[in-house]
């Protein structure tokens, strides 16, 4: 069996694209596979939907269901546009999250609708009844969902270490039914923070779309940030905006690296 594919990356975080193929638990393991496989962070193909303009399928490299992806609703946009599965450049996505609603730049940037940000524990989920304030491994740390739960540290102590030695055991806490992913924040200014993820499923990924918008969601509301910050991570920047009450807007690159035929 043949299943073409396309490689995309948004900031270094990288996904499979499948042409004809429909996305499944079993060939995220198989094709994410950095040693045996293509090698990604995770996979999805498109689909359907009454709902919105398009949809996706979405695994994570372990085979897990993923609810949402900044960096892969970035990639998976410019696929769409570019393969003429929609004709216009501000669409609608159906995930598993809800509608998203990506905007192509002409400077070929994607800025995209996140929607709102949840911050009620029971909807995270995060098992503390103070989410912007609790404790977890002897740190301070904020939940916020994006349509996936993230837990977010600010330190400063260096995020790439605390990433390798805890990021795991905070992904797996109790705090967390559903696990997590997790953000290691150093505060450069109020408009500019330094990020190291632990992604949910993956574990360290050079960047996460939906990480930056909760831990700039996370900042703003501890009064720690201004309402337009840019987010450095490892493979690249991320312009976040969010005010009080309003919807959170990430604006970041896409690109495609390369196609080719995966057999099975």
């Amino acid at each position: 069996m043949e299943i073409k594919f396309e490689k995309w990356q948004g900031l270094g975080n990288d996904f499979i694209i499948l042409e004809n193929t429909k996305a499944t638990s079993e060939l995220a393991k198989k094709m994410c596979d950095r040693n045996f496989g293509i090698g990604a962070d995770g996979i999805f193909s498109p689909k359907k939907t009454d709902e919105a303009d398009i949809a996706w399928d979405f695994f994570n490299s372990d085979g897990s269901i993923a609810q949402m992806c900044g960096n892969g609703i970035r990639c998976f946009a410019k696929y769409a546009y570019n393969k003429k599965l929609v004709n216009k450049k501000s669409f609608s996505i159906l995930t598993l999250k809800g509608i998203i609603i990506p905007e192509i730049k002409e400077n070929g940037l994607v800025r995209v609708d996140m929607g709102l940000p949840v911050l009620e524990a029971n909807k995270i989920p995060c098992n503390t009844n103070f989410p912007l304030d609790f404790e977890i491994e002897g740190y301070k740390a904020s939940a916020v969902s994006m349509g996936n739960p993230h837990c977010v540290i600010f330190t400063d102590k260096d995020g790439e270490t605390l990433a390798k030695t805890i990021g795991s055991k905070i992904e797996n806490s109790k705090l967390f039914p559903q696990k997590t992913n997790v953000e290691f924040i150093n505060i450069i200014s109020r408009n500019k923070i330094k990020m190291n993820v632990w992604e949910r499923g993956c574990g360290i990924t050079l960047a996460c779309g939906t990480g930056a918008c909760a831990s700039c969601v996370a900042g703003i509301k501890k009064g720690l940030l201004d309402n337009k910050v840019e987010v450095i991570l490892k493979g690249g920047s991320l312009n976040i905006e969010y005010e009080e009450g309003k919807n959170v807007y990430m604006t970041g690159d896409a690109k495609k690296v390369f196609e080719g035929v995966y057999i099975i």
